[in-house]
């Protein structure tokens, strides 16, 4: 795939190697899993864990700007699907 291409992309939350929680636009792209319009989720902001945040951020939870975020596809530990218009809200675009 050509890097000028930018494929329509999923929101999801992903969670990486050493602790590391994103949100944010994923798409596969030649050997990399690739994250537009990302943000670090810093402080989860849950009570029951970081799968209530499927249907967008809690009033607790800190999110830090982060760009795009390449990972190696053996970095990504689990992508969770989440409810796409409650978090196009704040990842907007």
């Amino acid at each position: 795939m050509n890097r000028k291409e930018i494929p329509v992309a999923e929101i999801r939350i992903v969670i990486a190697q050493r602790g590391w929680v994103f949100v944010g636009r994923v798409s596969r792209e030649e050997h990399e899993v690739v994250m537009r319009d990302a943000k670090n989720i810093r402080r989860w902001g849950t009570k029951k864990g970081l799968g209530e945040l499927w249907s967008g951020p809690k009033t607790e939870t800190v999110l830090d700007e982060a760009g795009t975020v390449r990972l190696h596809p053996l970095q990504v530990i689990a992508q969770i699907d989440v409810d796409q218009k409650s978090w196009e809200k704040k990842l907007g675009r």
